[in-house]
């Protein structure tokens, strides 16, 4: 990879906005040798980054780009976490199958490039393997190693106070005015560098809100939830469920997506309805966080009808079995979604625009930020 060019200036690049994606365009630029300055409204990361699973997801990524983007992503969380101090919780995922339709689903992924270092897991296997996910009516499970997990709440803030330790200089609780090129101005004061990379996260409207209705880009609000299982429950790895396979790209452009769709419609609409699918994970303290449903508008109210959290609670208990659990927190994510999963462009001279439009910022966003600041695209 050629390094970006440094010009002779105090700052060569600023960047706004210090959620995942922000920060890993500090990390990029830092790691070329440049000054950085990084500019965040809220004086501590409130918003989308520490509101998810804090999952890497490869499998089912979007074939081409993103399942690429995920995959280099996942290998720089695996080589900076232990120097940022952020743990690991734990690795791989199993996709549990309860109906034909998701079987044909998963099996037909093993035949694509995204699916090689996969693993079918016949009950048996699955009963060997993971016994506590080896319930009568599992029809099976696909096996992935690649993904990981880290605790959101605390990563974001442990990865930021890494990057400053490395020299990057953060201005946290400073909300930026306007950004031309060159320039950024903050309330009373104003930021020059070289090089500007706009990372707004859910903000659709302050900085450039053409690009977000060029790319058709909404608002999405989730449900999420962190239970606490029965004392010593080890789930191992992270799981999802028929209901995932319709919501990941990577799954339902298979060519029996759509039939589970079909079916799923007729067995449980009201979950589609809700946009739930599931994806459990767990965390150093034993507990579980589950979820989610998904809302989608331009301005969303903050209200979550108390069947969604009931439909993910139910499906939680199929795939577990847990007999009992106590839910402990209750919180709503959020995101910009948009007609493709990700986009940057240059909206000024020397100014880029750069946003995760399909929820998986944990996921890519590394990937993303080489791309946009060092000009190399991953091929789709």
């Amino acid at each position: 990879m050629q390094a970006l060019n440094k010009a002779d200036s105090k700052t060569d690049v600023i960047v706004v906005g210090a959620g995942i994606v922000g920060l890993a365009c500090a990390l990029v630029a830092v790691e070329q040798g440049l000054s950085v300055v990084v500019v965040e409204r809220e004086t501590v990361c409130t918003g989308a980054s520490i509101r998810n699973f804090g999952f890497v997801t490869v499998t089912g990524q979007g074939s081409g780009a993103t399942w690429r983007r995920a995959r280099r992503s996942r290998d720089i969380w695996a080589h900076i976490a232990p120097q940022a101090g952020i743990a690991v919780e734990h690795t791989g995922l199993y996709v549990l199958a309860q109906r034909a339709e998701a079987t044909a689903v998963l099996r037909e992924l093993l035949l694509t490039e995204e699916g090689a270092a996969l693993t079918w897991l016949a009950p048996d296997r699955l009963r060997r393997q993971a016994p506590h996910l080896a319930h009568a009516h599992i029809q099976g499970a696909l096996y992935s190693p690649h993904e990981l997990r880290v605790e959101a709440r605390f990563a974001i803030e442990k990865l930021r106070l890494w990057l400053a330790s490395r020299g990057v200089r953060f201005h946290m609780g400073q909300a930026v005015q306007k950004v031309e090129s060159g320039l950024v101005h903050l309330d009373g004061r104003e930021l020059r560098a070289e090089r500007i990379v706009v990372c707004p996260g859910a903000d659709l409207k302050s900085l450039f809100p053409q690009a977000f209705t060029k790319y058709k880009t909404q608002l999405c609000q989730l449900q999420m939830l962190r239970i606490r299982p029965p004392r010593a429950y080890q789930l191992g790895a992270a799981v999802m469920s028929d209901l995932s396979l319709v919501r990941y790209r990577g799954f339902y452009e298979l060519p029996g997506g759509q039939r589970l769709e079909d079916r799923l419609r007729q067995e449980v609409p009201r979950a589609l309805q809700h946009g739930i699918h599931l994806i459990v994970v767990q965390g150093s303290d034993g507990s579980l966080v589950v979820g989610d449903s998904h809302q989608y508008g331009e301005a969303i109210p903050p209200f979550v009808p108390a069947e969604a959290e009931e439909l993910i609670l139910a499906e939680m208990q199929r795939m577990l079995c847990l007999g009992h659990y106590q839910v402990e927190e209750r919180w709503t994510g959020i995101y910009p979604s948009g007609s493709q999963d990700a986009f940057f462009e240059t909206v000024l001279p020397d100014v880029q625009l750069l946003s995760v439009t399909s929820g998986t910022g944990m996921s890519t966003a590394f990937a993303l930020a080489e791309e946009c600041l060092m000009g190399e695209r991953i091929a789709t």
